[in-house]
């Protein structure tokens, strides 16, 4: 029991530790990338290849001077910002990030909880972020704070919509399975859910976009729009967790969109790789191996995030309301439509 536990607190602090890493480097990541598609360099000075950049920008925004306008709600000011940390942590408790493997004779999952309601979840926790920038808005006191935040809030109930029964879709394909383990695993020993759900990932794809608030969805927060959106009145590290849990959404968004359509931690010819290399199922070697898989995956899709935000401008508001209602919500049903058409066949069908 006592193993058990300590087990937990080191998956915990792991999966925390890993949010946090990949959130700190894909800043400097995505300043390389950008700079490689405007044919510039990038931030090289702090550190070999620029990579203690990170460190000196949290260090930056320790020591900013720390504003609180007399005028705000100061309980709510400094909550909002926690709220939305806290929110985007949460989400990974559930991300399956490799294969059970045997530690010290014992058999442990690589994954903090694996919950029969893994999806509602997510969504639950997701939705709650939104009450972090509404409230950061509101207790600024400041009218373009608020406007700002009233945009972010409704853009991500829109597409929450469209995104939530594009996964209706897949959870279906997946056989009523509420468990992200269990999408996985059955991604193992036939095809990707992507050859099913081509249309529901497309939806799903540019629903994330729009939940991260990256571009061309990044209307609450820009400067041409609303001065700086929700985070207007923020200063020093309180703007720091804002900016930062943008980017640790990005991580989980792309770690889910890799575990529900693209098998997670497997990979084409996993199996017979695993044959070849003699090792058997539990094995640590086949647990490091598809975390390497799972966040190559990763990997790719933080890359596309940010291709996407250095080559598309952003849309008009109303442009970005129309996408939400009358594109991405009709297609999203008939997505599902298509799905039920398809899983009631589907066993008729012979390959």
């Amino acid at each position: 029991m006592l193993a058990f536990i300590i087990y937990k607190l080191i998956i915990c602090v792991a999966v925390f530790g890993l949010s946090l890493a990949v959130a700190a480097y894909s800043t400097l990541w995505e300043r390389k990338l950008s700079a490689l598609l405007q044919d510039r360099v990038g931030p090289d000075r702090a550190g070999p290849f620029g990579l203690l950049q990170p460190l000196a920008d949290g260090g930056k925004m320790f020591f900013k001077e720390e504003i609180i306008p007399n005028v705000s709600n100061k309980f709510l000011f400094i909550l909002g910002p926690s709220l939305v940390m806290l929110t985007a942590l949460m989400t990974g408790a559930v991300i399956p990030w490799a294969k059970d493997a045997y530690v010290g004779g014992k058999l442990y999952s690589m994954q903090i909880t694996d919950i029969n309601i893994g999806i509602l979840y997510l969504f639950g926790v997701v939705s709650v972020g939104v009450y972090g920038i509404m409230i950061g808005g509101w207790a600024s006191n400041n009218k373009y704070a608020l406007l700002g935040s009233m945009r972010a809030s409704s853009q991500m109930i829109s597409y929450e919509i469209a995104m939530g029964i594009a996964v209706i879709a897949l959870i279906i394909t997946s056989g009523g399975t509420l468990s992200l383990r269990e999408i996985v695993e059955q991604q193992d020993a036939g095809f990707a859910n992507i050859v099913w759900q081509p249309l529901g990932f497309i939806i799903f794809f540019v629903c994330a976009l729009a939940e991260t608030n990256r571009a061309p969805f990044d209307l609450p927060e820009c400067e041409a729009e609303l001065v700086g959106g929700y985070h207007t009145e923020y200063s020093s590290m309180k703007l720091g967790l804002f900016l930062f849990a943008e980017y640790i959404n990005m991580f989980i968004s792309s770690a889910v969109m890799a575990a529900f359509y693209f098998g997670g931690y497997n990979f084409p010819f996993a199996q017979e790789l695993y044959d070849a290399m003699g090792l058997a199922d539990g094995s640590k070697w086949i647990a490091i191996i598809g975390f390497g898989a799972y966040f190559t995956k990763i990997f790719l899709f933080i890359s596309v995030f940010m291709w996407i935000r250095w080559t598309l401008p952003r849309f008009r508001y109303d442009q970005l309301m129309n996408l939400g209602w009358r594109i991405l919500l009709p297609l999203s049903l008939l997505n599902l439509a298509i799905t039920v058409v398809v899983e009631f066949f589907r066993g008729h069908i012979t390959f």
